[in-house]
């Protein structure tokens, strides 16, 4: 099968966009807008089929994966009514598998990412124990996956969360909000052939970070399922 690829008049579409970020140019150029829609809808379409050998996700099609271009601008200071790129998420199935997978797509800052995002407080206390208690389990994880992933990014807070050491050897870690690996596509990656071959390999190259986290969540202090 020939592989789904980004077609260079959809940046282009994007590139105006956001330079004409209004109703009226919006609606002169539907068309445009709906053949870039399909050409991003056709390639998660690929991905998907390709990511479904190697994990479990919820997603059935990419045009229910892919998120609206219209913006909710109700709590924004910037009321321009587009996002001027596309974006998709993938969740991953069961409740033993957590962690989600994301990517934008837009000229100069085409991205994938994937872990947690928003983790709530009880989850992110279990992390945080975790990374107390086995830190050098995380250090072989993140020795498989770097890679691609030079390190784990996310929001911080501002010194260190009450119940921890300030001292511990991987506060940096502990101090996470957030536990997300991000990886940056240039415009010439985006328009390779292969391109979707190379999103569906980083993916599958977070395995190893998003089935720990997953074991975690899903287990307590003794390794013992609690789901």
């Amino acid at each position: 099968m020939k592989n789904a690829t980004i077609n260079t008049s959809t940046f282009e579409f994007l590139t105006k966009l956001e330079k004409n970020n209004n109703k009226a140019w919006f609606l002169e150029n539907k068309e445009h807008y709906n053949s870039s829609q399909e050409n991003v809808i056709k390639f998660i379409d690929q991905l998907l089929i390709l990511m479904s050998k190697h994990d479990l996700l919820e997603n059935e099609s990419g045009k229910k994966s892919l998120y609206r271009i219209y913006k909710d601008v109700r709590f924004s200071k910037d009321k321009t009514p587009y996002n001027s790129h596309f974006s998709f998420g993938f969740r991953r199935a069961t409740a033993l598998r957590r962690g989600g997978y994301y990517f934008k797509l837009k000229p100069g800052n085409s991205f994938l990412a994937c872990g947690f995002f928003s983790p709530n407080s009880e989850d992110l206390k279990r992390i945080r124990k975790d990374i107390d208690i086995n830190f050098e389990e995380w250090h072989i994880f993140l020795d498989e996956i770097k890679a691609n992933f030079s390190e784990i990014q996310g929001e911080l807070v501002p010194t260190f969360p009450r119940g921890f050491d300030k001292n511990h050897p991987e506060i940096d870690l502990i101090r996470h909000k957030q536990f997300i690996l991000k990886y940056n596509f240039s415009d010439e990656e985006v328009f390779a052939p292969n391109f979707v071959e190379k999103v569906n390999d980083v993916f599958k190259s977070t395995r190893p970070f998003l089935d720990y986290l997953s074991f975690v969540l899903t287990s307590d202090s003794n390794g013992e399922i609690t789901i």
